[in-house]
């Protein structure tokens, strides 16, 4: 029998996949942080040089690039402070509401998903949080229902309330649901959920979801899922 001690087989392979995550969010952030850095840069130079001969439209459309970039650079930030154990969280009050519309329309603008609907009964309220780790987790989330979606137009509800010292935020879609076998796995890293036609991807959307919300002192899981769709809750801490 060998001396050395060895680790249980499911502490090596959690080890594992913890490692590769943080080898994959450290490198690919590290290499976008360049590009977005120049593209936020043109953009302002371009920005200070045409300002006077612009119309509204495209002035608009040229703020927009350079704010996307720079909304961009400090999610890679994030990432990459989360690839280190050390996330940084800048917290802030955020018009939950605003947010949840602004990441869908750009979703349903770059899935070109026809009749696509986002529904918040009431309005959403304002939450103080950090705004671009809330932000990727909705991404994640509201990504997922429009990719396992059903044969009606998807449609999407978030709804929110406050239960003492934390927000519960709820996401309900009329997806196709998540099969009884796969409720444990998919918030483990470099798995997906099974969809014929799917684009293939990192398979990293929920598993980076939960970390983001654990450096927020928060979590996420699976309230129910069943052939009328699946809904998640968010937990968050109230500031």
């Amino acid at each position: 029998m060998s001396s050395n001690p060895t680790r249980p087989p499911e502490t090596t392979v959690a080890g594992d996949s913890e490692e590769r995550i943080k080898r994959f969010l450290a490198t690919a952030s590290h290499d976008l942080q360049s590009p977005l850095r120049h593209i936020a840069m043109y953009a302002e130079l371009l920005l200070d040089d045409l300002e006077e001969t612009l119309d509204g439209e495209q002035l608009q459309s040229l703020r927009m690039i350079m704010e996307k970039a720079q909304t961009a650079q400090r999610l890679t930030k994030a990432l990459m402070s989360l690839a280190a154990g050390t996330p940084q969280v800048t917290p802030e009050e955020v018009d939950l509401q605003a947010l949840a519309e602004n990441v869908w329309g750009e979703l349903t603008d770059e899935t070109a998903v026809g009749a696509a609907t986002l529904e918040s009964d009431g309005g959403l309220p304002s939450i103080r949080t950090d705004p671009a780790l809330l932000g990727l987790v909705l991404r994640h989330l509201l990504t997922n229902a429009l990719t396992y979606r059903g044969e009606a137009p998807p449609h999407v509800a978030i709804a929110a309330e406050r239960e003492r010292t934390d927000w519960f935020i709820r996401i309900s879609d009329n997806g196709t649901g998540i099969d009884p076998a796969y409720r444990e796995r998919i918030f483990e890293p470099f798995w997906k959920l099974p969809k014929a036609g799917a684009v293939p991807g990192a398979g990293l959307g929920l598993t980076t979801a939960r970390e983001f919300l654990a450096a927020l002192g928060g979590d996420i899981s699976l309230e129910r899922s069943d052939e009328s769709g699946s809904r998640f809750i968010i937990r968050l801490p109230i500031a």
